[in-house]
């Protein structure tokens, strides 16, 4: 953890590991951010990832995208980047829609970035996606660009969702 990490990346660290439990049950994490943000579902298995960046961000005092649920909606959101830097909300296109995440480092020919997001391979954690796949690099409105470069990173570890 970075010394100044915005507050909305310190939210995201603390819900590492979080998971979905399959079946009937739900992560009563995860259904916490659904009631914070008033959706009208209740439970884990339908995709995530732009509710806990929704989450994070409303708990650190942000306004979030009227349709935060869906994952290309934060392409619109906030101040627009033309490259990555730590804290950055990354959105990426995937078959049948995209994802959401928040960057928190990059490999040294910056063909990788490593996401911190909700849904990946069903939980909270850091994991890496090709540079390729991110239409847009946003800061939430009235956060300031790192004046230093994101973490370059030598190795990918973690896993690729």
């Amino acid at each position: 953890m970075a010394q100044d990490d915005p507050a909305y990346l310190i939210a995201a660290r603390r819900d590492i590991g979080v998971r979905e439990i399959k079946g009937p049950k739900h992560s009563g994490r995860i259904l916490e951010m659904l009631i914070r943000l008033r959706a009208w579902w209740s439970d884990d298995e339908t995709p995530w990832c732009g509710v806990a960046v929704a989450a994070w961000l409303s708990e650190a005092g942000y306004p979030i995208p009227k349709h935060y649920y869906r994952a290309l909606a934060w392409s619109d959101y906030g101040q627009q980047l033309g490259a990555p830097c730590h804290g950055a909300i990354a959105v990426l296109t995937r078959k049948g829609g995209g994802h959401v995440g928040l960057v928190t480092g990059v490999t040294p020919d910056l063909s990788h970035v490593r996401l911190l997001g909700g849904n990946q391979n069903d939980a909270v954690n850091e994991s890496w996606f090709p540079a390729s796949r991110i239409t847009a690099y946003r800061l939430p409105p009235g956060v300031e660009r790192r004046a230093t470069e994101v973490t370059r990173v030598g190795r990918l570890s973690g896993s690729e969702a």
